[in-house]
């Protein structure tokens, strides 16, 4: 086996692998066959539009595919613009009727996949007026012929302007020679290129491409006349004449180079193939003998898209590739009108190639074409695929900021670290069978599908050896693996294995490769004992076998330090993954993808020990990495953006967090099925955001679209289905609407039963769901019976010192707490310190949550110092491992605050108030709800130290942000008032004490059930009014009231058990007082 093989696999082991797909949505579906032909797409909008009924309309259509592939009709509008934006790679020309473009039109406007609009309807001038507000509108036509003439010279200008283009931008700082930025196209395009080159293809290779390309134009007579053509003519005409006749051939490999999909690429390899050895032929005639000293101009003029442009301007000195076979001439004239043409889109900058030519290059293969071109166009010289040019100056021409004269020359060279990267991309591909190579090369582009369509028609030819089997076998485990079916990966790798047994020593390299991938297939199953003990295997193999720094060496201990890492054991794992990061930065480019791989891994590790300034650092050096040589949509780039939005969310920066995880959305909804897992956790994950930022609407609309899916695709009691409603349920929980969320547990909690062991994890979450909504409703004996009924299995499949522990001990440590059994708390929060402090480095976050929680414990006790060491221990902690202005330590600083104010040191308390308050003030809206909390603190100690001016003032900003933001019925609002009347109380003021009382409960009375114990707070407030103003008179009488509303509280519990008990319906459980 090739060393590439030996490093296939790992760099998806430290997170979750975006997979694409060959499927696209249902509406994307209808347009398939044509995206795979053009660059551009037809469509054609009209509310009167009926092929079917209408021959006129047939007619149409029929005129319109002599010019296009395939016309794709809509009548109405709405589905035509969700078809439009659905498309990513390709640009659509439009054919709308006066008074739909009239509606439609400023809709779809700015879309870049909108290129070229032509307005067809019975009467011109009623549109005219209204179209010259739109530049992309190129004319108002009544006769479908003009426009099927504007609409083949919009394809062919198209086509001009779409060729892929790759650049390798020089610093500023350097000499041409040392060039720091890589465009991964440039070297993907160059392995694809020799590839192709070495393949043998038979006729059978034109046979199924033609069989391939009458399923495609099934419905166009004009193209299958070509299709018939080609089969009966194609050994007929030289390639370059087929290249420039005017049918699909053309398109269909443009678009297949400037895309590099590997389905499409394959069926037209034999074209490619013929088309470079042709032009390579006439070279070697024309050129031969030629020195520099007959160099000569050429001439290209096309668009760029304002961002190709940039980078173009940005790569003066650097090199620049035209990945695709193009089109150049010495005639300047005809090169500039294309510049200028381009002009017209507003999306476009026109372009003038001027291209220096010294035919004694040898590396590029181009040619005058004149002489064997279908067009017998004069001084047209094309240029194979992937010619490489230095880039020169550009200026701006004619004082037009839209057109450009760029000037190029034909080059050899070479940049040191493009070679070295290729050299090892071109080593990572290496197969004794070049159809095998192609499959790898679709591997590392993450083109699974048609990697293992690959594979499996290589086994079915029956012409391999042994050998070649077992590594067929090899990279069908790959593609299993980056596809999560571990199974049928495990198998793969496993015949691999006993193959290469039979035919190498059993020290031998490629051994131990299958021992390394069957480990990690057992690491991503939760498999670690065996994980481990085959990663060892292998790296006894590698130690005996292979020299100190060798790469595999580092792939070994990469691989093991993920399974540390997965046991919890940190300082195993990072020693091993700083092992192998120190082995890569000795023998790799500083842009190799498993550097990035390294650092991705060490972040991770940093993560689990709370480290994230660390974990950060690590997993952004991995983004830079893969940025650079990775395609914008390839798996791994979602990987690390995912892995740095996790960051972010942990460190409390939201906006962040969202703005990674929707670039991580974005690869996703390019690459991968509407099913896929990925992309369902991209929804949860911006869903989890939004819920934290307080934006429920947006949160539950995420969680909403994961659960759509679920229902579309999974069977009605599929866990997967649990996993949403609980989702769901926790959104209303944290929107106050506690019985829906309630709903939706119940109906998590019963498909988990139905379906699950009854020690599954998943009861575990339900439990934990089902009691925080029991809690939030006070309703505390049922909150604690879930808590328990989730402990009692966390205990039966967990050791005792588990991390996961913890969790229940804590909520379980909360009920506790909220009832007043201290000791019970204080025990249950002890547990979790005792697990931490065996399991957890010392300055871990978690830690510090335990000393806050057994600190609050301490304060409601009146154990005061204590109270006030165990919240110092937290705040050292997140000052340590927080951002400044982490809104935990300002959580941090409100406690103590909290022990300060119990312990009547007013000044430390005040202190610590402003120090959370600075902090939300620097981090969060004026009007932020946060930030009213901090002003009703504040105000409380200024009422305590009898600064009652100060202290109603801050109760007051308090007032108005809540005002400014709940509703008027919010509890908030009356925790306020209540705030407000305390300082009245105390400053003698009653009339305004009892106002504000009175508003408290009004607002409670409104907003919460007859039997909630904040009700019976403000009751209670009423009667210290009393009591303070009129001394005993009616306080008796008061506080018979309370405890007859305390006594109804066994109503609301008894509905909400009640509930609990019901089967789930599609109606929302009420509570009836």
């Amino acid at each position: 086996m090739n060393k590439e093989e030996k490093s296939t696999i790992i760099t998806t082991t430290t997170a979750t692998a975006v997979m694409p797909s060959e499927h696209t949505s249902i509406r994307q579906r209808r347009s398939l066959n044509a995206c795979m032909v053009q660059n551009f797409l037809l469509v054609w909008l009209d509310s009167s539009i009926d092929p079917e009924n209408n021959n006129d309309c047939k007619n149409t259509i029929s005129k319109l595919k002599e010019v296009v592939s395939s016309v794709n009709t809509f009548t109405d509008a709405d589905e035509c613009i969700d078809f439009i934006n659905d498309l990513k790679q390709d640009r659509v020309f439009m054919i709308v009727s006066g008074t739909l473009g009239q509606t439609t039109i400023p809709i779809i406007h700015e879309m870049l996949q909108l290129s070229t609009v032509f307005i067809f309807c019975a009467n011109p001038v009623r549109h005219e007026e209204w179209a010259k507000k739109w530049p992309k509108i190129k004319g108002i036509f009544t006769d479908i012929a003009l426009i099927c003439k504007a609409l083949q010279q919009a394809a062919q200008e198209c086509d001009q302007n779409m060729i892929l283009i790759s650049f390798i931008t020089t610093s500023s700082e350097s000499s041409k020679q040392s060039l720091d930025q890589l465009d991964s196209s440039f070297m993907y395009t160059q392995i694809m290129k020799e590839i192709l080159l070495t393949i043998n293809f038979q006729q059978h290779h034109i046979d199924e491409f033609l069989t391939y390309c009458r399923d495609v134009f099934a419905n166009n007579p004009n193209e299958l006349y070509h299709v018939n053509e080609l089969q009966q003519e194609y050994h007929k005409h030289l390639p370059i004449w087929w290249y420039t006749y005017d049918c699909f051939l053309h398109w269909m490999l443009n678009r297949s180079l400037r895309t590099m999909e590997a389905r499409s690429i394959i069926r037209i390899g034999f074209f490619i193939r013929d088309l470079h050895d042709h032009i390579a032929k006439l070279h070697a005639q024309q050129f031969a003998g030629k020195s520099t000293s007959n160099s000569f101009i050429v001439y290209r003029g096309q668009g760029l898209s304002k961002a190709d442009f940039d980078q173009l301007i940005k790569s003066e000195g650097g090199l620049l590739s035209f990945n695709s076979f193009i089109s150049t001439t010495m005639n300047l004239q005809v090169s500039l009108e294309f510049a200028r043409k381009a002009m017209e889109s507003s999306d476009l900058i026109g372009i003038l190639f001027v291209m220096k030519i010294d035919p004694s290059i040898a590396s590029t293969s181009f040619a005058d074409i004149c002489d064997v071109s279908y067009c017998k166009q004069e001084a047209e010289m094309l240029f194979s695929m992937h010619s490489i040019f230095r880039v020169g100056s550009a200026e701006q021409m004619n004082e037009n900021s839209r057109l450009w004269q760029v000037n190029l020359t034909l080059s050899n060279e070479n940049d040191p670290d493009l070679h070295v990267l290729t050299e090892y991309t071109r080593d990572e591909t290496k197969a004794s069978i070049p159809w095998l190579r192609l499959a790898k090369l679709m591997i590392k582009l993450a083109q699974y599908t048609e990697a293992e369509d690959l594979c499996k028609t290589l086994l079915t030819q029956g012409k391999c050896h042994d050998y070649d089997i077992g590594n067929i076998f090899y990279q069908l485990g790959v593609i299993k693996f980056h596809l999560k079916n571990y199974a049928e990966a495990l198998k793969f790798f496993e015949k691999s294995l006993q193959i290469r047994q039979k035919q190498l020593s059993s020290q031998h390299p490629d051994v131990a490769d299958c021992y390394n991938d069957i480990a990690i297939v057992h690491d991503s199953i939760g498999d670690y004992s065996k994980a481990l003990s085959s990663h060892q295997k292998a790296q006894e193999i590698y130690q005996t076998t292979l020299y100190l720094n060798h790469p595999q060496l580092a792939t070994s201990y990469h691989n093991i330090g993920v399974v540390y890492n997965h046991m919890d054991n940190y300082s195993n794992a990072l020693s091993s993954h700083q092992k192998a990061l120190k082995i890569r930065q000795a023998t790799l480019p500083s842009n190799h993808p498993q550097l990035a791989t390294s650092y991705s891994s060490l972040g991770s590790v940093y993560d689990k020990m709370g480290d994230y300034s660390n974990a950060l650092s690590c997993h952004q050096k991995a983004l830079a990495i893969r940025q650079k040589v990775l395609p914008s949509n390839h798996p791994s780039l979602a990987v690390s953006y995912n892995d740095i939005a996790s960051l972010y969310y942990k460190m409390g920066d939201y906006t962040n967090a969202l703005s990674h995880h929707q670039k991580t959305l974005e690869i996703n909804q390019k690459s991968l099925p509407l099913s896929h897992f990925d992309l369902i956790a991209s929804y949860n994950n911006i869903a989890s955001v939004y819920d934290k930022m307080g934006d429920y609407p947006n949160a539950l609309s995420f969680h909403q679209k994961t659960l759509e899916i679920h229902q579309k695709v999974l069977p009605s009691n599929h866990p997967q289905l649990g996993t949403s409603y609980n989702t769901i349920g926790s959104v209303y929980n944290n929107m106050g609407e506690y019985m829906n969320a309630l709903s939706y547990h119940q109906k998590a909690l019963e498909i988990y039963q139905k379906t699950l062991p009854s020690n599954h994890p998943e009861l575990i979450t339900s439990y934990n769901h089902i009691g925080l909504v029991y809690n939030n409703v006070c309703d505390y004996h049922a909150a604690l019976s879930y808590y328990q009924k989730s402990l009692e299995i966390n205990e039966k499949i967990l050791p005792l010192q588990h991390p996961d522990l913890t969790n229940s001990y804590n909520t379980i440590g909360s009920v506790y707490e909220k009832i007043g059994f201290y000791l019970n708390a204080l025990s249950s929060y002890q547990k979790v310190l005792q697990i931490q402090q065996t399991t957890l480095p010392a300055n871990n976050s978690e830690l510090a949550t335990s000393y806050s929680n057994i600190g609050s414990v301490y304060n409601k006790i009146g154990n005061y110092s204590d109270a006030l060491s165990y919240h110092q221990k937290a705040l050292e902690i997140y000052k340590k491992t927080l951002d400044s202005n982490h809104p935990t330590l300002s959580t941090s600083y409100n406690h103590l605050g909290w022990v300060y104010f119990n312990m009547g040191d007013y000044s430390n308390a005040l202190s610590s108030y402003q120090n959370a308050f600075e902090i939300r003030q620097r981090t969060l809206p004026s009007d932020h709800p946060e930030l009213a909390t901090s002003y009703n603190y504040i105000g409380s100690v200024y009422n305590k130290m009898h600064d009652y001016a100060n202290a109603l003032s801050y109760h007051e900003k308090a007032l108005e942000i809540h005002q400014k933001t709940l509703p008027s019925n919010d509890r908030c609002l009356a925790t306020s008032y209540s705030y407000i009347g305390w300082v009245y109380i105390s400053m003698s003021d009653y009339s305004n004490a009892l106002s504000s009382y009175q508003k408290a409960l009004e607002l409670r009375e409104k907003d919460l059930s007859s039997n909630h114990p904040q009700l019976a707070t403000s009751y209670n407030n009423v009667g210290s009014f009393f009591h303070q103003r009129y001394a005993a008179i009616n306080v008796t009488k008061n506080n018979l009231f309370v405890h007859d509303q305390q006594k109804k509280r066994t109503k609301h519990i008894a509905i909400c058990r009640q509930i609990s008990l019901n089967d789930s319906s599609s109606a929302k459980p009420q509570i009836s007082n």
